[in-house]
């Protein structure tokens, strides 16, 4: 086997490790994992890279798919090679066969580099946060609407001095039912 740690096996196994799982092909996913455990590569590397996937490759659409790579990484840690192989594989294959939505991660994204070139918004006086008598006679807080007041646990109110849309959740998995949530909770506010 051709495998160096450090150089372009290390980082082109990975590559297509990460590319397998985002890909849907768990039995890319399993060899490109067999070649790295068969190489010596640390298991927490690799089940670094399988959290990450979790996250910014399936996203909203599997919220389970985090807390599955979570648990693996941690076992992994726990019970070390030969056995780490085992909750490492049942990560990496429920990565590869979730539902994929990286729309939390573009969304981030596009919020960073929101703030990164335009001036920051003021956090609207309702939401302040009034420490002392002072600040709640200067109106910090005042009309603030607790959402778990309503049966419903939503409140209409604004939470940004200026509209903005980071977050676009997608039609796959879980995410297609947060979409018609938001849809949902947009309509009653344009609505009132």
């Amino acid at each position: 086997m051709v495998y160096d740690k450090k150089g372009d096996q290390h980082y082109d196994t990975i590559s297509a490790f990460i590319k397998s799982m985002r890909g849907s092909d768990p039995d890319a996913a399993l060899y490109y994992m067999a070649k790295m455990i068969y190489a010596g590569e640390d298991p927490r590397f690799i089940a670094r890279r399988i959290v990450i996937c979790a996250s910014e490759d399936v996203g909203n659409a599997d919220p389970l798919a985090l807390l599955v790579a979570n648990s693996a990484m941690q076992v992994a840690e726990f019970v070390g090679l030969p056995e780490a192989r085992i909750p490492l594989a049942q990560a990496a294959v429920y990565i590869a066969t979730a539902p994929k939505s990286n729309a939390a991660y573009a969304g981030i994204d596009a919020a960073i580099k929101d703030v990164e070139k335009n001036p920051t918004l003021a956090v609207p006086i309702h939401l302040k946060n009034p420490v002392y008598e002072g600040e709640k006679k200067m109106g910090k807080g005042k009309g603030y609407k607790y959402a778990h007041n309503s049966e419903t646990g939503y409140i209409p109110q604004e939470y940004l001095a200026q509209k903005k849309k980071y977050y676009e959740p997608k039609e796959i998995g879980y995410e297609k039912k947060i979409k018609a949530r938001m849809e949902n909770l947009s309509t009653n506010i344009d609505n009132e």
